[in-house]
């Protein structure tokens, strides 16, 4: 097995682990589980794959649905055994992250061969179903925290198309893209790195903002 089909499976597992987390703080029932469990492991993946406009992965390869409920089974019997599930959700959540921005990014050059198209690819595949997870739970949206987490994905698809740019081995690069991606997500979590955020300012009342005269003034 690659690097590259290890982040794939890794990622769905992980991510699908992430959505059964949440399935137990809410509190849900076992198909609950399995459906959160679901949606966020082959989420990123399936819009990734619709927009590439290729045959979406999990439907000719059933093993990807089947690791969404056996890992769903499986938290939903040992999920009690954790002390902060919310802690665990956004650490698996930045695993998942770092592997499918790799993966993302490595299927959108291989079909597009564009870099630009892969970094998105990368991003969407890597982001799109914690989103997802979050809307659907009721729990606080990763994407609203103040902590760095699209940017992370970013990096690490930028790194793969980067390393493939600099002909380095297609397992190489996904691990590098792997190891950018988490470190950013990673140190955003331990350090609370983040952006810069927007500064909402007073708005002017409309008769403090000067007039320019009309060109048919200025003749």
């Amino acid at each position: 097995m690659t690097p590259i089909q290890f982040f794939d499976y890794a990622g769905i597992a992980v991510f699908a682990a992430t959505g059964a987390l949440s399935a137990s703080r809410k509190q849900l029932d076992i198909v609950g589980f399995i459906f959160l469990a679901g949606i966020t492991g082959i989420g990123g993946g399936t819009l990734r794959d619709v927009i590439l406009n290729v045959p979406v992965f999990w439907i000719g390869n059933n093993i990807y649905v089947l690791t969404c409920v056996v890992t769903a089974v499986l938290v939903f019997f040992t999920a009690h055994l954790v002390e902060s599930r919310w802690r665990l959700l956004l650490w698996l959540d930045a695993l998942g992250l770092a592997a499918f921005a790799a993966m993302g990014a490595a299927k959108g050059l291989a079909i597009t061969g564009s870099p630009v198209v892969a970094i998105i690819t990368g991003m969407l595949t890597a982001t799109f179903g914690g989103i997802l997870r979050d809307v659907i739970a009721g729990e606080p949206s990763v994407l609203l925290r103040p902590e760095i987490y699209i940017s992370a994905a970013g990096v690490g698809a930028a790194v793969y198309v980067l390393a493939d740019r600099l002909l380095v081995a297609p397992q190489m690069a996904a691990i590098l893209a792997f190891a950018a991606g988490f470190i950013v997500r990673g140190g955003a979590l331990w350090f609370g790195w983040s952006l810069h955020p927007y500064k909402s300012r007073p708005g002017r009342n409309p008769e403090d903002i000067p007039h320019r005269r009309s060109k048919r003034h200025l003749r």
